[in-house]
């Protein structure tokens, strides 16, 4: 059996969902960091936004001019965001395209008021990214007040070992942005998330694109479950929002002893895949 230490005090961390300008950092960045400082004053410590929203998901852009719509981790036109930050008292994480040693890589920049103290690289690419970008080696956790949040992009959340393994590290929530489109992406969103949340006994949360971006057409609909399935709050499809959840230690314990099998996990004989994790505090 397994024991998970718990975290003893409240969190409270918002989903961002925004139109982003299709290749525009600045104005994205711009934006990110109105809506950081928003998080904070509805009392947010953490807040996240969709996949690769400082570019807009628009892979053909950034493939034909990675330096404009790719990010570096010291880009000074993150300044912006990590100003909001430390204005607000917020963690962001940030969906980017980045450039790093030629390479680019779809990435969750963790930024505090110092700047960017973090990044991790989606692990499970899509098929259609796989020709533009190297994928991630490492899982992330990222540590806020006593929870353990371990980050995912879009596609990752579709693989229950991506969520297992950072509900193994000792997270408390699989945080993730993405890009979920109408119909299917939908319809996928609201299978993988409450299945992530339920299986692993952790709160899920989602940072979904609005409007039109790399020529899909988004969702909307970001949404935080909690650990049993079950969702605690929720955006609309079309229009920017910010959805704030309260993280509960005592929702979390008692989702984990009405459903044990996190804890009783290796019991079964059952040896679950181990991805190496990097932890940003």
């Amino acid at each position: 059996m397994i024991e998970f230490e718990l975290p003893s005090q409240p969190l409270r961390i918002a989903a961002a969902q925004a139109q982003a300008a299709s290749g525009e950092v600045e104005v994205n960045a711009g934006v990110v960091a109105r809506l950081v400082r928003a998080a904070g004053d509805g009392g947010a410590r953490v807040v996240v936004f969709p996949e690769k929203f400082l570019s807009g998901y628009e892979p053909e852009l950034i493939r034909a001019d990675p330096e404009r719509c790719a990010v570096r981790p010291d880009d000074p036109r993150l300044a912006p965001v990590a100003e909001a930050c430390r204005a607000s008292g917020v963690t962001a994480v940030v969906g980017a395209a980045v450039q790093d040693g030629g390479e680019l890589r779809v990435s969750a920049l963790v930024i505090d008021g110092t700047g960017v103290i973090g990044r991790y690289d989606k692990q499970t690419l899509f098929k259609s990214e796989r020709a533009f970008y190297r994928h991630g080696h490492a899982g992330a956790t990222l540590e806020v007040g006593g929870w353990r949040l371990g980050l995912g992009i879009c596609y990752d959340s579709g693989f229950p070992e991506h969520a297992r393994a950072a509900a193994l590290d000792g997270c408390h929530a699989y945080v993730v942005g993405a890009l979920f489109s109408e119909g299917n992406g939908y319809h996928e969103s609201r299978i993988w998330f409450p299945a992530r949340a339920f299986d692993n006994t952790v709160y899920a949360v989602l940072a979904n694109h609005i409007g039109v971006t790399g020529g899909w057409r988004t969702c909307g609909s970001s949404a935080v479950w909690g650990p049993d399935g079950r969702v605690v709050a929720e955006a609309g499809v079309t229009d920017e929002e910010l959805v704030f959840a309260d993280l509960l230690p005592e929702r979390l314990r008692a989702a984990r002893e009405a459903e044990p099998m996190l804890r009783d996990l290796h019991d079964t004989g059952t040896e679950p895949r181990s991805l190496v994790r990097t932890v940003l505090t």
